[in-house]
C-alpha cells in the first residue's frame, strides 16, 4: 500500500539553526500516525512546511503520489490538507454553523445562503455522529465540541489527510474518548490521520503507527506493536537502552530531616492529577518525565502561578493556598522559569539591575536598595557563580545564555530561598555553564537547601538529584531513590504501562 501523505528528505533552517535535516514521514489511508519528539524535535516545524506555511529548503513532498508545494495553509486544505490546532482556531462569538463554513459560505443570488450554511453544518457535524444546535454560538460549548466543530470544519473542504496538532491537551479523560470514538470511525471511512502528541498512554491507545523525530532528523517508523513504551521514550531522548551507564548513582549522605513540605492529593484540574509530594531540607528531588507530562505544572503551582482545584500545600505542618507568587516568595520558594528569554531576563535592564529585581520586588517601594546595596549583591553573585562579564553595568541580553541564566539563578538566591525550584536551568547553555551549575546545586544541597530540580537531560538529573519523581501524563507514577537511581531506570518508569 502506498502513503496517502510522502514525505522525504525534507531540510528547513532559519538562518544559522537547523530546524529539520532529511525529516522524512509515511501516512497511509485509514490509519493515525503519531508523530512523536520531545521539545525542539522538529514536529512543528514539519507540520508548517507540510501546511505551507513555512516553505522546504529541500525534500519532496507527494499526496496521492503526486508531488506538491503549498504556498500557504489555504492552499494546503484545498489540496486536501486539513489541520486543527491544540488551541481552537474558531471564533466562539459565531455560530456553529457561522464558524464550520467561515470564510467559504455557500451564496445564492448574491447573498449568503443561510439555509444552506445550517443544512451543511449539520451534514458536517453527522459524519462525526454529533448532533447539536448549529445555531447556538460556540462559546456555549465545551472544550471537546469546539475542537469536533473544528474538525468538522477541516473534514467538510474534502480532506484526504486531517493533522491534530496536540489536540487532546486541554481535553479531560472523557473528552479524549469522545474524540477518539469520532477518529476511529474517520479511519474505517479511509482517512489519513497525523496525531501529534506527548501523551504515551494516548498514543499507544488511538495509534496504528509512529514515526520520531529528534533534533529535526527522522529516527525511526514502527508500527505500534513493533515498539514498546520503553524503546519509545528511549528514543525520543536520543539513549538507546543498552547503552546507558550501568552503574548505580552514588548515594548521597542520607539527611534525618523531616519533610517541610508536603503535597497531599494536590492537582489543578486539566493540568495535573492529584499527586503526593515530599521536600526536606538539604536535599535535591528530580522531576523527569517526558514534555507535557506535568513537570513545569508542578513547579507554577507550589510558586502559586496556577491554583490548586482541590488537595492539600502543607508548610511546616501548616496548610497554605498561594494565590498568587509573591504569597510563595514569602514562604520561602522561588522559580527558575523554563524559557529565560521570555519569562526571566528584563532586556534592556543591566545585569545588575536583573539580579537585585526579585529581592528589591519582595522588600517593596518603601525600602529602596541603593546603588552601593546593589553593586554589592550583584557583584557577590557575579564572582560565586562565575558570571563572564564587563561589569554588572553590562545590558543582559549582551551576555551568553549561559551567563544569562547565571544571572537568572542569583537573582533567587538573593532572596535566600528554602526551596528552589529549577526549570531546565541549563537548557541552551555550553557545557562548561551547566557544569557551573551544577556544582553550585550541590553546594546549595550542603546549605540545606531544598531544591526541585526539573530537567530533559537524564545524565544531570541523575548526577544532581537525591530523589527522582517520574511524571507521565500529568500523572506522578513512580519515585526512584538511591542505589537505583540511573538513567536507565528513569527510561524504564517513564515508559511502564499502567
Amino acid at each position: 500500500m502506498n502513503p496517502v501523505l510522502k514525505v522525504q528528505g525534507i531540510h528547513k533552517s532559519f538562518q544559522s539553526t537547523v530546524a529539520l535535516k532529511d525529516a522524512t514521514l509515511n501516512v497511509y489511508a485509514g490509519e493515525v500516525h503519531a508523530l512523536m519528539g520531545e521539545n525542539g524535535a522538529g514536529k512543528s516545524t514539519l507540520i508548517k512546511v507540510i501546511t505551507g506555511i513555512h516553505s522546504r529548503d529541500a525534500g519532496l513532498i507527494e499526496l496521492s503520489g503526486k508531488a506538491i508545494s503549498p504556498k500557504s495553509n489555504f492552499e494546503a486544505q484545498n489540496l486536501g490538507i486539513s489541520t486543527v490546532y491544540q488551541e481552537v482556531n474558531l471564533i466562539p462569538s459565531l455560530s456553529v454553523a457561522e464558524n464550520i463554513f467561515l470564510g467559504r459560505e455557500p451564496m445564492k443570488w448574491g447573498r449568503i445562503d443561510w439555509n444552506q450554511v445550517r443544512s451543511g453544518a449539520e451534514k458536517a457535524l453527522a459524519r462525526l455522529d454529533l448532533k447539536i444546535d448549529v445555531d447556538a454560538t460556540l462559546d456555549q460549548f465545551p472544550i471537546a465540541i469546539q475542537q469536533l466543530t473544528a474538525i468538522a470544519r477541516a473534514l467538510d473542504t474534502q480532506a484526504r489527510v486531517l493533522i491534530l496538532d496536540e489536540a487532546t491537551s486541554s481535553l479531560d479523560s472523557k473528552e479524549v474518548e469522545q474524540l477518539f470514538a469520532v477518529l476511529r470511525r474517520l479511519k474505517e471511512q479511509g482517512l489519513a490521520i497525523i496525531f501529534v502528541t506527548h501523551f504515551l498512554d494516548q498514543v499507544y491507545e488511538i495509534s496504528d503507527r509512529i514515526t520520531v523525530l529528534r533534533n529535526g532528523s527522522f529516527i525511526c517508523e514502527n508500527k505500534i506493536e513493533e515498539i514498546s513504551r520503553t524503546e519509545l521514550v528511549s528514543k525520543m531522548m536520543g539513549h538507546e537502552l543498552e547503552k546507558f551507564e550501568k552503574e548505580p548513582k552514588i548515594e548521597f549522605q542520607k539527611t534525618e530531616e523531616r519533610a517541610w513540605l508536603k503535597c497531599h492529593a494536590l492537582q489543578r484540574e486539566g493540568s495535573i492529577k492529584p499527586f503526593d509530594l515530599e521536600i526536606k531540607s538539604g536535599e535535591t528531588l528530580g522531576l523527569a518525565g517526558l514534555l507535557g507530562s506535568g513537570r513545569s505544572e508542578i513547579a507554577q503551582l507550589l510558586f502559586g502561578l496556577e491554583r490548586a482545584t482541590s488537595g492539600k500545600l502543607e508548610i511546616d505542618g501548616v496548610t497554605r493556598s498561594f494565590r498568587s507568587p509573591r504569597e510563595a516568595i514569602n514562604h520561602g520558594l522561588a522559580l527558575c522559569p523554563e524559557d529565560r528569554k521570555t519569562q526571566s531576563i528584563f532586556q534592556g535592564l543591566s545585569l545588575r539591575k536583573n539580579i537585585i529585581l526579585a529581592l528589591q520586588g519582595h522588600r517593596g517601594w518603601f525600602r529602596v536598595l541603593n546603588l552601593s546595596k546593589q553593586n554589592e549583591i550583584a557583584n557577590h553573585f557575579i564572582q560565586a557563580l562565575g558570571i563572564r562579564t564587563r561589569d554588572a553595568d553590562q545590558s543582559i541580553e549582551t551576555l551568553s545564555g549561559g551567563n544569562q541564566q547565571k544571572a537568572i539563578l542569583g537573582r533567587w538566591l538573593a532572596l535566600e530561598p528554602r526551596l528552589l525550584i529549577l526549570d531546565e536551568p541549563t537548557r541552551g547553555i555550553d557545557v562548561g555553564a551547566k557544569a557551573e551549575i551544577q556544582k553550585y546545586i550541590l553546594k546549595l544541597s550542603s546549605l540545606k537547601k531544598s531544591i526541585l530540580f526539573i530537567s530533559s537531560e537524564l545524565e544531570e538529573v541523575v548526577r544532581s538529584c537525591d530523589r527522582v519523581a517520574i511524571l507521565r501524563d500529568r500523572h506522578l507514577v513512580a519515585e526512584l531513590h538511591p542505589p537505583n537511581i540511573s538513567e536507565a531506570s528513569i527510561v524504564e518508569a517513564i515508559g511502564e504501562a499502567h
